[in-house]
């Protein structure tokens, strides 16, 4: 009799799905932070949407395309999507939150050179300073230590979906 494996183990395409559904839904959650109770958003948390917009992109595709290759491919390709997420979170939190001004970061800079801001200003127009969204707090955190805790998760659990595939 063959060992049951973990989730992660018996449909990684159906997690990698949910990791889509997550990331759209953290953005979701964003957006109606932002229009229904005024949290304006920085570049950092622009740029944490951009990163959330893309591993679901990612995600999917490796949801979509049932080679195993292209599995595992999506699988790193999020990991790596989720730790750069990790790490615009912590900056964010530790050294942007205490800028008055984040104007001309690599971030902003990023931002201003895709048009991102100008092709869908309801999604990515930058309307507050770091400081000044560092202030919006959901459940006594800012919103960046959400989103670094959640792309932490999302790291993991591409982790776990990258170790069981060895086990295979």
């Amino acid at each position: 009799m063959k060992p049951r494996g973990s989730v992660f183990h018996r449909m990684p395409r159906g997690v990698l799905a949910l990791i889509a559904l997550v990331c759209l839904l953290a953005v979701s959650g964003a957006l109606v932070a932002q229009h229904a109770f005024d949290m304006l958003p920085c570049p950092w948390c622009i740029f944490q949407r951009v990163l959330y917009l893309a591993i679901a992109v990612v995600a999917l595709i490796g949801w979509a395309i049932a080679a195993r290759t292209a599995s595992l491919l999506s699988t790193l390709g999020v990991l790596a999507l989720a730790l750069g997420g990790i790490a615009s979170a912590v900056f964010q939190h530790q050294v942007a939150a205490k800028d008055a001004s984040c104007a001309f970061t690599v971030v902003d800079r990023f931002l201003s050179a895709t048009g991102l801001e100008t092709a869908l200003p309801f999604l990515f127009q930058v309307t507050a300073t770091c400081m000044e969204a560092a202030s919006a707090r959901l459940l006594g955190l800012p919103f960046e230590v959400w989103s670094g805790a959640l792309f932490a998760l999302i790291a993991l659990t591409a982790l776990l979906l990258l170790r069981d595939r060895k086990l295979r």
